[in-house]
């Protein structure tokens, strides 16, 4: 098998060198189906997503996922509120990476629309790596739309987040490794227990990490209820792990979460007690050989 249980260490660096055993928690913030009305701490406004956003850099996110939504909370794939999210993030000092989604709506987006926050050239950008049933709807990623995808980031400098719904979709990406379009090295997403795609069991993860090219990074995101226990999995395998309100509003059963951050902090300590440094975004832009923005640049100078 290809991964390791990390060797416990309690040692913490802030440099640019990779710790062999460093955990890479990721926030996804919003998403395209949680409201306000299931948990009034989702944040919609670009002013509430950058807040979100700058508070999971502080509880120890390395990476936070966005989507934005319009004034009445629907989902956009709107280039200018990226741009204000990302504003936001950087005028306050944050250098957490920026991850704009390209899902949009998860079968209510058109692809051009999808693929416009390329465009902002973020540090990464979601690819989901082909169709899925998502619930009652269908989320279509042809493989001529994930190519055009592919070109584009290539030519914006944007690292694909590779996220797969199910062990078809590596599948997927392997085929697209052999075309050229995706290079390494490769980060990918397993976004385990969406209803259409593979259900959220530890096999599934353990059987999806064995597809992987050598050298892949990998995270897992389980959603609702199976959240908590596959990022413990994922910890203990030596994975990284994804944790937010776009995936699961709740803290504890019958008890929602409070912010983004808080379920941020509950990784955070975890990990320490199980030996595993949080890396941090200088270290994750290393580690992923990132095109930096030019705002972290001025703010690491």
């Amino acid at each position: 098998m290809r991964f390791a249980i990390p060797p416990m260490s309690d040692a913490r660096t802030d440099s640019h060198a990779w710790p062999a055993n460093a955990l890479i928690i990721s926030a996804a913030t919003t998403g395209s189906w949680p409201t306000k009305a299931q948990n009034p701490n989702v944040p919609t406004t670009p002013e509430e997503i950058a807040a979100a956003a700058i508070e999971c850099g502080a509880a120890g996110a390395a990476i936070v996922h966005i989507h934005v939504r319009d004034a009445q909370e629907r989902v956009t794939c709107d280039p200018e509120l990226y741009g204000r999210v990302r504003e936001l993030v950087e005028a306050a000092g944050s250098n957490v990476i920026i991850n704009m989604s390209t899902g949009g709506g998860a079968g209510t987006s058109t692809d051009e629309d999808r693929m416009a926050p390329v465009a902002l050239r973020p540090e990464i950008a979601s690819y989901d790596c082909g169709s899925v049933n998502f619930g009652e709807r269908v989320f279509v990623n042809s493989p001529s739309f994930l190519r055009e995808l592919a070109v584009r980031m290539n030519d914006a400098g944007v690292k694909p987040e590779i996220e797969c719904f199910e062990p078809g979709h590596i599948w997927n990406a392997l085929r697209l490794i052999d075309e050229g379009l995706l290079a390494p090295p490769f980060w990918f997403q397993f976004v385990l227990g969406v209803r259409g795609g593979s259900p959220p069991e530890v096999k599934q993860l353990l059987h999806m990490v064995e597809m992987l090219p050598p050298g892949a990074h990998w995270s897992v995101c389980g959603i609702g209820r199976a959240q908590l226990p596959l990022g413990l999995a994922a910890m203990a395998m030596g994975g990284h792990v994804r944790t937010g309100l776009e995936d699961n509003i709740w803290y504890h059963k019958g008890e929602l979460a409070q912010s983004n951050a808080q379920l941020v902090a509950r990784l955070a300590r975890i990990a320490g007690e199980m030996g595993r440094p949080l890396a941090t975004p200088e270290q994750v832009r290393a580690l992923l050989r990132l095109r930096v923005s030019p705002a972290v640049v001025s703010a690491e100078a």
